[in-house]
């Protein structure tokens, strides 16, 4: 049996009950195989990417897992389908979005899934939660510091609501 790696979910929703969704995924997460829970940042509220749509609920998990890459995306879009997730256009409206974020020192380009996040550094709603969960000196797999992410990317349209769990 491997060694378990830390992973970095990020978590999302801005339909039906978004704060509700977040606490149902993170019972979600918890219950995962091979898994142990790690924690969650606080609670986040921010704008839409997209005009029009209801503002975000966010967070970010820290799990422990022995899963590989595809297993975990696979468990994670089970517990997306639970909880209602419809994939009827990009960047739409959701009741939840779980994205594998950060996977132990793991670099990861696959059709489906790339790691660290893609857009990772262009998003305070991911950023921000997931700088409570690291130490203040902490680099990603591909060499970007986290501290140099965020000051890039500012706070605005974002506000801390709260803690989650």
């Amino acid at each position: 049996m491997s060694a378990p790696e830390r992973v970095f979910i990020g978590l999302g929703s801005n339909l039906a009950e978004p704060t509700e969704q977040l606490r149902q995924a993170l019972h979600g997460l918890r219950q995962l195989p091979a898994t142990q829970w790690a924690g969650v940042s606080g609670l986040y509220l921010s704008d839409s990417l997209l005009p029009g749509q209801p503002r975000y609920s966010n967070a970010v998990a820290a799990l422990d897992t022995t899963l590989a890459p595809l297993a975990l995306l696979d468990a994670l879009q089970r517990i997306e389908n639970e909880q209602g997730r419809v994939r009827a256009e990009r960047w739409g409206p959701r009741t939840l979005d779980l994205d594998i974020l950060l996977f132990g020192e793991r670099l990861l380009d696959e059709p489906r899934l790339r790691v660290p996040h893609y857009q990772l550094h262009l998003r305070p709603f991911v950023l921000y939660p997931l700088a409570e969960l690291v130490p203040g000196d902490f680099t990603l797999a591909d060499g970007r510091a986290l501290s140099e992410l965020l000051r890039a990317c500012p706070f605005q349209g974002l506000e801390r609501a709260g803690e989650l769990a």
